[in-house]
């Protein structure tokens, strides 16, 4: 039995079974949704979906024509999704009930359809994890030691370039200014993004899987540069051409611009490791 048709016998359940998952997160999946809008480290999510999407879009050939043979422990999976989310309930944690959705959609997956079928759509169920926000505890884990790196590099970078300053742990002090490296500087904001943009483009360029780690894995050491390059600016701006100069217009605009020098150095990394592949982008 091919995937389509057993789209068509299993039609029923598998409505019913999103109901039931409509049912589950009609207030889980909306609050995601409204911590994407409010909290700009997660706005990528709104993205997120949609290429899951077109994963699934550039395989339909393949998943159309594919043998469906339906693996009952997948049943034990979707259960134990369900169980995850029952006890991030009771704990009130958020990241335990989100992700859970990816446990059950990817358990359903192997009861109704299979191992083989799962396979191919491994890539779109694994990249909604994505979607899902961090945990605040794994959140400034990681933030707090991205600051003083980068504080410490720019600091570093500042006074080669001969501007007095001194630092005080994530604090910045200049002649005429004090600046503070908050977490949006720390880089942690373009990191969760760009690994999130590495992953989904070191798929549309196809490159070897060695090819794609390195490719993710490079995501880090990027965004924390040009988090730094966005402090040094601003330490250059605050020294020569005042505070207000750093702040306002400029704070917003280096954000953006510091994002997209990440999506450049990526992209031409990207280029880079395509080279030699064999394989058409």
């Amino acid at each position: 039995m091919t995937f389509s048709e057993s789209l068509q016998q299993n039609r029923s359940w598998l409505l019913l079974s999103l109901l039931l998952i409509g049912v589950l997160y009609r207030g889980v999946v909306p609050d995601m949704v409204h911590q994407w809008y409010e909290d700009p480290n997660y706005s990528h999510g709104f993205v997120v979906p949609i290429l899951a999407g077109y994963f699934l879009y550039e395989r339909r050939s393949e998943l159309a024509e594919a043998q469906v043979a339906p693996w009952w422990p997948g049943f034990l999976l979707a259960s134990c999704g369900v169980l995850q989310l029952v006890l991030g309930w009771l704990a009130a944690e958020f990241f335990t009930m989100r992700s859970s959705l990816v446990v059950i959609l990817a358990g359903l997956t192997l009861f109704f359809f299979g191992k083989r079928l799962f396979r191919l759509m491994s890539l779109p169920l694994a990249y909604l994890i994505f979607m899902v926000p961090l945990p605040y505890i794994v959140y400034d884990m990681v933030a707090f030691p991205l600051k003083l790196f980068v504080t410490k590099v720019s600091i570093g970078f500042l006074k080669l370039c001969g501007v007095v300053v001194l630092r005080e742990g994530n604090v910045i002090q200049l002649p005429s200014t004090t600046l503070e490296v908050a977490d949006a500087c720390s880089g942690i904001r373009s990191l969760i993004s760009l690994i999130a943009l590495a992953v989904a483009y070191s798929f549309f360029i196809r490159l070897t899987t060695a090819r794609r780690v390195l490719l993710v894995l490079a995501a880090i050491p990027i965004a924390v540069a040009a988090n730094a390059l966005r402090v040094i600016g601003t330490g250059f701006l605050a020294q020569y051409w005042g505070a207000r100069a750093a702040e306002g217009f400029f704070h917003e605009f280096a954000g953006l611009a510091v994002f997209a020098v990440a999506i450049v150095l990526m992209v031409s990394l990207g280029t880079l490791l395509s080279r030699g592949t064999g394989r058409s982008a």
